[in-house]
């Protein structure tokens, strides 16, 4: 891969050029791009927004706008792209610790964003590589999307929050993960169990009245392939994981690590109290 180059972004240009990069990212007929007007206003009010490029083109962008949470200001990061040859070489998680350099700087602490619960790779890099932590989940929060990556099956996404001034960010950004011990992986009370039947990953049975101090969540991988070719399948994770999550959130668990085993085809949330 060519060496990316990143930078703020403030001209009506570089706006405009973040619109067609919203486009073409998340696919023909997506018409909920945030435009150039609001860009504008909120990048001139607080927001952050920063490209990288390859060259002169722009493959990537994180997007950022002025919030408050309980009376504090935050950052709500609303989007993040990344052309598809450069997903998996670090881009994303470049651009999101640009994101947090400028927020410190700022003086706030949290930065929050929701992302959907399915997608394994987006739990690894918020979890893993950026230390997010989760205790809210949103049902259907933008109602069905026009997008061909998620049309007909509901919006349902986690909010992370990234805290972004604490140990754990500081711990995982430099590198420290938070791989299982076999023996401490045991002590995991499981919510569900991924039964492999043909050439998609279906859900089983859950279990919701479980009162242990962690409770495993297992997902499959590559969700995005399943909405496309086994919509039905698709729909009946969101709505078994829907069921977990909301009952265990409800009770004052949060989720606080995602273990992805790449060689299984599978992940697991970790929930606590």
């Amino acid at each position: 891969m060519a060496t990316v180059s990143y930078r703020d972004l403030t001209r009506l240009d570089e706006f405009a050029a973040v619109v067609a990069l919203e486009r073409s990212i998340w696919g023909p007929g997506y018409d909920e791009v945030v435009p150039t007007p609001i860009l504008t206003v909120s990048i001139n009010r607080g927001g952050i927004l920063i490209g990288a490029f390859e060259g002169e083109r722009m493959i990537g962008f994180v997007y950022s706008l002025a919030g408050i949470k309980h009376g504090k200001p935050t950052q709500w990061s609303h989007m993040l792209g990344v052309v598809p040859e450069y997903r998996g070489e670090g881009v994303g998680r470049r651009l999101k610790l640009m994101q947090r350099e400028r927020a410190l700087q700022m003086g706030l602490d949290l930065i929050e964003w929701t992302y959907d619960p399915m997608q394994a790779m987006n739990a690894h890099l918020n979890f893993q590589k950026l230390g997010v932590v989760v205790e809210e989940y949103e049902e259907n929060i933008y109602g069905e999307s026009t997008s061909p990556l998620h049309k007909g099956n509901p919006t349902d996404r986690f909010v992370a929050e990234w805290w972004i001034a604490s140990d754990r960010v500081a711990q995982r950004i430099g590198g420290t993960d938070s791989r299982m011990d076999p023996e401490d992986a045991g002590t995991v009370a499981a919510a569900n169990r991924i039964q492999p039947l043909g050439p998609w990953s279906e859900p089983t049975a859950v279990d919701t009245s479980l009162d242990a101090c962690r409770i495993g969540v297992e997902i499959p991988m590559g969700f995005t392939d399943m909405l496309v070719h086994a919509p039905d399948v698709a729909l009946a994770w969101r709505m078994t994981t829907r069921q977990i999550f909301t009952s265990y959130f409800s009770r004052g668990y949060r989720a606080y690590e995602f273990i992805l085993d790449r060689a299984a085809l599978r992940g697991t949330y970790l929930l606590t109290r």
